[in-house]
């Protein structure tokens, strides 16, 4: 029997060498998230009960803060309590932090033993709850620290200093600036500075100063992405198929399943599978005459009558079937613990944050620079950006981001007429996306707002089988209208993808613009009054609290949405889109909400809220100059 030749095992050696080399590649080139100046801990400890007054809150990063950083003290009432901060003397943390620096072109750990400590003075403590501090700074990389601690008081109330008044400025405006050009320049995302300290796996020796900080490129932090374990996944994929086929042809041997480089001859006669030729056999018994070889000696057959079955190609596979699955089943198990071990690794790093008094273990919001922030808690899901770099803090400007089109199916629609608002979101490849994840227990938020930012609507549509979204939809006035879809899309890997896309809609007709109403923080929504409670600022994350109210009482808020309230912010002029959650619970019986407002300019602020089953929308414009 003619035998195939080595070259085909050959190559699937050469294909495995190949996934392993790139399954190394991948593992290897997914980098630690890199931070710098991150906040290591706070006295008292965030998250902590206080139960006597307090002069001064403490926060002590890992490197000195900028001179013209910003601090604010919020107190339960919404009122700013901060008089003013100092730099403190370096203390020893109480338990080393790491941060990832990119020095060289490659990320090295760090452990920092030492705090630099800002100390924010507190006025006076006006009532019992939570307080929260809020900061804003630059790291000496350029990386924006910014972020939020808060605690429990439940002492007595102080009063405040004669002729004190709260402070109401912003942060310096060189470094708004300097923090949102860095932002902006794609090298990072609100909030993410505070992000990703952790915890040092080994104490570092007693006592070490911290080590000088290396320039970071945060941007370069981000691990292979999907395409990269995409290709990986391929490649396993088709050494599998190829191993499968090389190995099935190997001991069929049947036209249909050899190598195109092992082709027959024309005019060779076609090899018989071993069932075939036992048959033949039987009925003639003894060698038949065969070709000669290119040698010129004599060729025959060595299976003859009584002889041992036929082996197995020398140049086939040398693997039998369970060794086959071993190799293909380890690569495919490493390449997926590599990535499990990856994203458990960012995992350790936030749940790290946490513990030294990082954002998420202190309800302040995670955000990822698509202008879709939640408090810590939200919902487990990320937000990778609207792909705009220049968009860090704002979304919906565009129809397209992040690899997705918001596609209507008509761009007007006459007024006060009840009109079905029909849609699709289409992939890159230009097949409609149906895989939506459910978040705030809809796959699909359409907010509607008119330019002047008025005719607010929150609308739930449903998906048919095409991927078509559709919902009702009435526009009681002539003008022109911002539709946004928020949503989220679910990846190959089970995670969640948010977005917002917006396109315009047009209503023909004598438009007269609304006047926006001007700044004010009550505002009434039906039979309720309800109240902001708060101070939006540009550049830092600050809490916003609403509280309803009813004939002089407190109302029962409900659960809308999976959440006791949302909260929407449309910036004017370029209708920017901002959208936030709260807290999972009440804090101090209100709604609390976590803004970032992303720079100087007029905007409207929709709170949506439910009582007795029935929800109700209060509007809030703020003026930030």
């Amino acid at each position: 029997m003619r035998r195939p030749p080595p070259v085909p095992g050959r190559c699937v050696s050469g294909l495995l060498a190949v996934v392993l080399a790139a399954a190394v590649a991948v593992l290897g080139a997914a980098p630690p998230a890199a931070a710098h100046g991150t906040l290591a801990m706070s006295t008292p400890a965030t998250g902590a009960t206080v139960g006597e007054p307090l002069a001064t809150v403490q926060l002590y990063f890992t490197e000195r803060v900028a001179d013209n950083a910003y601090f604010a003290v919020t107190a339960p009432g919404g009122g700013r309590v901060d008089n003013g901060w100092t730099h403190g003397s370096p203390a020893p943390l109480d338990q080393p932090v790491r941060e990832y620096l990119l020095v060289d072109g490659k990320f090295e750990p760090r452990e920092y033993t030492t705090g630099f400590p800002a100390v924010v003075k507190l006025a006076h403590l006006p009532a019992a709850g939570q307080y929260t501090v809020s900061y804003l700074s630059v790291a000496s990389d350029g990386e924006p620290v910014r972020g939020t601690m808060s605690f429990r008081y439940t002492g007595r109330v102080t009063a405040a200093p004669q002729g004190w008044r709260p402070p109401t400025t912003g942060p310096d405006p060189s470094l708004v600036a300097a923090a949102e050009q860095h932002e902006t320049s794609g090298h990072g995302s609100p909030q993410s500075a505070g992000a990703s300290a952790a915890p040092a796996a080994s104490p570092a020796a007693p006592g070490a100063a911290p080590p000088a900080a290396a320039p970071a490129d945060a941007g370069d932090a981000g691990g292979p992405g999907w395409l990269g374990w995409l290709g990986v996944v391929v490649a396993v994929a088709a050494v599998a198929g190829v191993v499968g086929w090389r190995h099935r042809a190997a001991w069929a041997g049947g036209p249909a399943t050899r190598w195109p480089w092992t082709r027959r001859p024309a005019g060779r006669a076609p090899r018989r599978a071993p069932a075939a030729r036992a048959a033949g056999r039987a009925k003639s018994p003894g060698p038949k005459p065969r070709p000669a070889t290119r040698g010129g000696g004599p060729r025959r057959d060595p299976a003859g009558p009584g002889e041992a079955p036929e082996p197995a190609p020398a140049g086939g596979p040398r693997l039998g079937d369970r060794g086959l699955a071993v190799v293909v089943g380890g690569l495919v198990v490493a390449l997926l613990a590599g990535f499990g071990l990856g994203r458990v690794g960012a995992g350790d790093g936030r749940a790290a944050t946490a513990a030294v008094g990082g954002s998420p273990a202190t309800g302040s919001p995670v955000a990822a620079g698509d202008g879709h922030q939640h408090a810590a808690g939200a919902g487990a899901h990320t937000h990778p950006g609207d792909g705009d770099p220049a968009q860090a803090q704002v979304t919906g400007t565009t129809v397209s981001a992040g690899g997705y089109t918001l596609k209507p199916v008509t761009r007007s629609q006459p007024a006060g007429v009840n009109a079905d608002y029909r849609f699709r979101i289409v992939g890159a490849d230009g097949r409609p996306e149906t895989r939506f994840a459910v978040v705030h227990d809809k796959p699909m938020h359409l907010v509607v707002v008119g330019r002047d930012l008025g005719g607010y609507q929150h609308l739930h549509p449903t998906m048919a089988v095409d991927g078509t979204w559709s919902v009702p939809l009435t526009l009681k006035r002539a003008g022109g209208y911002r539709v946004y879809a928020d949503f989220a899309t679910t990846a190959a890997d089970g995670t969640a993808r948010p977005l917002v896309l917006g396109v315009d809609h047009q209503v023909p007709g004598a438009h007269t613009p609304a006047t926006l109403p001007a700044a004010q923080p009550r505002a009434t929504a039906g039979p309720f009054e309800v109240e902001m409670v708060g101070t939006p600022t540009i550049g830092a994350t600050v809490p916003l609290s609403f509280r309803v109210g009813r004939a002089g009482a407190p109302a029962r808020l409900e659960r809308y949405l999976g959440a006791y309230g949302h909260l929407v912010v449309v910036r004017e002029g370029d209708l920017g889109y901002v959208h936030v959650h709260p807290d999972q619970e009440l804090v101090d019986g209100a709604p609390r909400f976590w803004l970032t407002a992303p720079g100087p300019s007029r905007y409207r602020a929709y709170f949506d809220f439910q009582v007795d089953g029935k929800v109700h929308t209060a509007e809030f414009t703020f003026d930030l100059g």
